[in-house]
């Protein structure tokens, strides 16, 4: 016969039993019955600072989706290397806020070496969006066999010594010719029609709550910028010239209703150096792909320029879309702040109110001597 003290200790035991058995079985209850656990409960949680309990989760706003309800087919194309990550992180961040939290546009990176798993690490923590990236063809990027490596080296010699800017650079050129004539043809945007361009260590200043993607597809845009200005003379000598030599041998693929006005003073006869600034552009990937612009690019790759000059995809592309494009497909985004060392476009009025810029109006590149914007004004005047 049992005495009441070994019932105690039967079912002490077959409790203690069944305790370890759903400990192990079950991790929420071995948490909540942890040593720990009870030991917060009743003799008061290890002191702590405050911020360590974090935020309840009641306290986040859910992430709303793009209001139009619909994009285009579209991507961000950042050209960097693992080096430029910082400024890489600083633009991308500010393209988030300013915009893509909302959009949730993808973003393809390419360089011509392999991506560290820091640089993809630290990028994919920014977004939500879809990162992909990709390794530049070196055929795309290096200079040409056949470019004259003796001409090539006295030209960056004498620029060198002018003081012009990169004049000495062989993978400024390199990114020059790769920007002007093969971004466009990388296969991970074989899938894109549009594109937004984004470098490092630039300033967006504006929130944009509509899509100027989506407002390029239906409004059947080309290409879209924030800043004109003038080339630098000493790095283009005899652009012009084949640009010409272009246009003679190929009449028939100049648009009738182009925007020459805003690249020449003379109808073509001299180049006024006018040309949107490429490092931030909106643009349509099948312009570049299409038969004009592709002829007109092989026709300057094979005069060597970018290497026996120093040819910019600025003046490239503008001079493309000038040529190619109705001068109506060329749309300037007034409404985005934007900053590139050492020019600025700041939205004026209104413009700045809506879109909660945070750049001084008075700090604005678009009438200053040096800027193209009234050449482009004057193409509707």
């Amino acid at each position: 016969m049992m005495t009441p003290m070994r019932y105690a200790v039967l079912v002490l035991g077959i409790i203690i039993s069944l305790h370890f058995i759903l400990s192990f079985s079950h991790e929420d209850y071995g948490r909540a019955t942890s040593l720990s656990r009870l030991s917060e409960q009743f003799g008061g949680s290890k002191p702590h600072p405050p911020y360590q309990d974090g935020v309840p989760e009641d306290y986040y706003v859910p992430s709303t989706p793009s209001p139009q309800g619909r994009r285009a087919n579209a991507t961000f194309v950042l050209l960097a290397r693992n080096g430029d990550l910082n400024g890489v992180v600083m633009s991308m961040k500010q393209v988030e806020d300013r915009f893509n939290k909302e959009f949730q546009y993808p973003y393809v990176f390419l360089n011509e070496e392999p991506f560290t798993e820091e640089f993809k690490d630290r990028i994919q923590t920014l977004t939500d969006a879809k990162v992909e990236f990709g390794l530049i063809p070196k055929e795309q990027w290096y200079q040409p066999a056949w470019i004259d490596e003796e001409r090539a080296t006295a030209a960056r010699k004498d620029m060198m010594e002018k003081n012009v800017i990169y004049g000495g650079s062989v993978p400024y050129r390199n990114m020059c010719r790769f920007n002007s004539g093969f971004f466009y043809r990388h296969e991970l945007l074989a899938k894109y029609k549009y594109y937004w361009r984004v470098e490092p260590d630039v300033t967006f200043f504006c929130d944009l709550h509509y899509d100027p993607l989506l407002l390029m597809q239906d409004q059947k845009k080309v290409y879209g910028f924030t800043i004109s200005l003038y080339e630098y003379p000493a790095t283009i000598p005899t652009l012009w010239d084949a640009v010409k030599e272009f246009i003679n041998s190929n009449p028939d693929l100049v648009e009738p209703d182009n925007a020459m006005r805003f690249i020449s003073d003379d109808g073509g006869e001299t180049y006024n150096n006018c040309h949107f600034w490429s490092n931030f552009e909106i643009g349509d990937l099948d312009f570049w792909r299409g038969e004009a612009y592709s002829k007109f690019f092989d026709f300057l790759d094979e005069k060597g320029g970018f290497y026996y000059e120093r040819w910019g995809d600025a003046p490239v592309h503008s001079i493309g879309a000038a040529l190619f494009a109705k001068k109506d497909q060329i749309h300037f985004f007034n409404d985005i702040g934007y900053r590139h060392n050492p020019f600025q476009h700041c939205p004026q009025g209104e413009l700045h109110k809506k879109g909660k810029c945070w750049c001084n109006p008075s700090e604005n590149f678009d009438y200053e001597w040096y800027s193209c914007l009234k050449r482009y004004d004057n193409l509707f005047a």
